[in-house]
């Protein structure tokens, strides 16, 4: 039975669905502690507009749906230190871009001519991915790293022979907090400052297209609208139209970013995550928009963040990598797909979404070319 976004899934506020709040935090935290600290961008007003676009989120698709700072554009600003004018500009296209794309009919037509192999292949490139990032957390905190692989297996057996219910996250967490306090002690308390309207340069758009949009635009499109609406009905059995998404990330960034906020989406991954450790209905979405929204409101920015052990961030990593592995491997050809994720690993997602798509419809033709002479 499939349902709607707008249909009367009930909402939960357990303890599962606040353990699978913070299934995506191993993601969201790192990638944005790194755009405060190499760009002027406030990481308190990036954490205020998660906080309500999760509990947004939340409340209309009912559903444990994630948001994540657009990866593309956050690996280019970590990289080359961009400033917030871009940033904002890039964020305003993109609204724009994904705001008329879900008004019309272009995604059933991609929807249409993108096999299902290819967007498994980008789920298991993710899969590829977060295990890569885990690594690098291994090196950096080894000793935390193991405790929350630790903490994540007892619950996991726990869960499997007793019925115990996963608090994993939770737990993994609290132990990193605990950890995190006493290395670097309590960060320091202040109220948020009112948002400034950011307001980019003509120069910051046509530096923004080429340099942020333009790769950020197939890896939206392919992971936060194709793979996510594929995973929330292997998850749900629930078919959410993939133009529902682009709306969504439309009205977030063209709201948000003027303000301070960064270029957001939805992702596979951060749904496998959030699914991983317990999250069921829209109330985790809650639960997560709540935590962002006070972490933003009474402490300064980035060093609140910090206050969290690195190691166990990897640790939930990995365990979320399993989880959209396993299901990116349920394709209709897993050698197409296994050929996109190792090259979404080895040199981008853009790439290899780009070779993927050639490399199907050259198999195809081959094969139409093939029939023809033998028929």
């Amino acid at each position: 039975m499939t349902v709607s976004p707008k249909s009367t899934i009930p909402m939960k506020f357990s303890l599962s669905e606040l353990a699978g709040s913070l299934g995506d935090f191993g993601t969201i935290i790192p990638l944005i502690i790194a755009v405060a600290l190499v760009s002027d961008v406030n990481a308190r007003y990036v954490l205020l507009f998660f906080g309500i676009w999760f509990i947004l989120t939340g409340i209309y698709y009912r559903l444990p749906i994630p948001l994540e700072p657009m990866k593309a554009i956050a690996v280019i600003v970590i990289a080359g230190g961009i400033g917030r004018g871009e940033i904002a500009a890039s964020g305003l296209i993109l609204g724009v871009i994904f705001l008329v794309l879900g008004y019309g009919r272009v995604f059933e037509v991609i929807d249409r001519w993108v096999p299902q192999s290819v967007v498994r292949g980008i789920q298991l490139g993710l899969a590829l991915l977060l295990f890569k990032a885990s690594a690098g957390f291994v090196i950096k905190d080894p000793f935390f790293f193991i405790i929350g692989i630790g903490i994540v297996i007892v619950f996991f057996i726990l869960f499997r022979y007793r019925r115990v219910p996963d608090l994993s996250s939770l737990c993994v967490i609290g132990v990193g907090l605990i950890g995190g306090l006493l290395l670097n002690g309590i960060p320091p308390v202040s109220f948020i400052p009112v948002p400034q309207l950011v307001i980019p340069l003509p120069t910051d758009f046509s530096s923004a297209i080429s340099t942020l949009v333009l790769p950020q635009v197939v890896l939206t499109i392919a992971n936060a609208i194709l793979a996510t609406s594929l995973l929330t009905k292997d998850l749900f059995l629930t078919d959410i139209p993939p133009k529902k998404f682009s709306l969504t990330i439309g009205l977030m960034n063209l709201t948000s970013v003027p303000f301070g906020g960064f270029p957001m989406c939805h992702g596979a991954g951060g749904l496998a995550g959030q699914y991983r450790y317990g999250a069921r209905t829209g109330g985790a979405n809650v639960y997560a928009g709540l935590i962002f929204i006070f972490l933003a409101l009474f402490f300064s920015s980035p060093q609140v963040l910090s206050i969290i052990a690195v190691g166990v961030l990897g640790s939930l990593l990995v365990f979320v990598g399993i989880e959209m592995a396993r299901h990116s491997l349920r394709t209709d050809s897993l050698a197409v797909t296994c050929i996109i994720g190792i090259l979404a690993l080895i040199s981008s997602m853009t790439i290899a979404f780009i070779l993927g798509m050639a490399c199907v419809y050259l198999v195809r033709w081959v094969n139409k070319g093939r029939d023809l002479k033998t028929g």
